[in-house]
């Protein structure tokens, strides 16, 4: 076996450049990600490469090693991606130096990162809310008990209106940390079509949608029904596609909705590695959720919506985790995308 075929069978991209930064040599991996063979200058493969040609220049004036982590690159007809580069400069031959580039791709670690952010996330919304039902719950009760005894004392059937709207509205506020606290059981799982489940959702949200907001679907046939708790993840997408929708509504303009379905095989739920993973994902050209919001997005009583309670992600997190699944989400102004990760049937091992 020699040297070429040693490179090609590499995962690890591999690029040997000049000193004017012209491709002298390129592996398999490293055609398939950058879309380049032949003598092509690294500006011409990368759309936006300046932190790289920045790192390859001082690799030459110091002839040595550098290292970029987690730097987001544009590949030619790609979106970017976070890679690993290291930089080695090579012998010098006649004079001229060789330039030892090697990309590896860092979007999974990145990813893992993020799914360990909203599980830690999940654990401190679980906490706050039994904190919240504990200190809101029980005075309700003794505030209810209150408005029934005093309306058993009262003649006048007009005051007994009053008592009987502290009761209703201590009954909602109770049903409202209930929902902060999801249902109490377990999953009752059973094989579900995902498309079909998709479709439900979609019939929900084009009864509630005005007119100028589109609802467009884009499924995978190859997706295999699943074991869940089919009521469980109908709340959980519902509280999610709501969520897209009065967004859209928010803006006062014509808007777009599309769920999309994907089969996803190898993938890692946080650190958990399944062969097969069922994404849905609920994607909207809003204005894309604030800033200030991100990080505490999926807590209870954080919302960016006025009269917004700020429970709807809580519980779609909660409800999902409840399948081993997670929510993740990515936004900008103009495209928010919120995905609902389901595995199926089992993982393979932890990484």
């Amino acid at each position: 076996m020699d040297s070429r075929e040693i490179l090609d069978g590499l995962s690890t991209a591999v690029l040997v450049l000049d000193e004017k930064f012209r491709i002298l040599q390129i592996n398999a991996a490293a055609q398939d990600l950058l879309g380049a063979s032949g003598r092509r200058s690294i500006p011409e493969v990368l759309k936006s490469s300046v932190e790289l040609q920045q790192a390859l220049l001082r690799a030459l004036k110091d002839s040595g090693t550098r290292a970029l982590r987690e730097v987001d690159l544009q590949f030619t007809g790609t979106e970017a991606r976070a890679v690993d580069v290291f930089i080695t400069v090579l012998d010098r031959d006649g004079g001229h130096p060789r330039l030892l580039v090697e990309i590896a791709d860092a979007t999974w670690r990145q990813r893992i990162s993020r799914d360990a952010a909203l599980l830690a996330q999940l654990g401190g919304s679980r906490l706050m809310a039994r904190q919240l039902a504990h200190e809101i719950k029980n005075p309700l009760g003794g505030l209810r008990g209150a408005a029934q005894l005093l309306a058993r004392q009262l003649g006048d059937s007009a005051l007994c209106e009053y008592t009987q709207v502290i009761i209703n509205e201590a009954d909602r506020l109770a049903a409202l940390v209930d929902s902060m606290l999801g249902p109490a059981r377990m999953p009752a799982k059973s094989a579900v079509n995902l498309h079909e489940l998709c479709e439900h959702i979609l019939h929900l949200l084009r009864s509630e949608a005005p007119a100028g907001i589109t609802l467009e679907r884009d499924y995978d046939p190859s997706l295999p029904e699943v074991a869940l708790d089919r009521n469980m993840i109908v709340q959980a997408m519902l509280n999610i596609g709501r969520n897209a929708l009065q967004a859209l509504v928010q803006q006062q303009t014509s808007g777009r909705i599309v769920l999309r379905t994907r089969a996803l095989h190898g993938h890692n739920i946080g650190v958990v590695r399944h062969r097969l993973v069922c994404s849905v994902q609920i994607e909207d050209d809003g204005p894309g959720v604030p800033a200030n919001l991100r990080d505490t997005l999926f807590y209870p009583l954080v919302t960016g919506r006025e009269g917004g309670s700020g429970l709807g992600l809580a519980v779609a997190q909660e409800l999902v985790t409840r399948h081993d699944g997670l929510i993740e989400f990515e936004s900008a102004r103009g495209r928010t995308i919120f995905t609902v990760l389901l595995p199926s049937p089992s993982p393979v091992a932890d990484v």
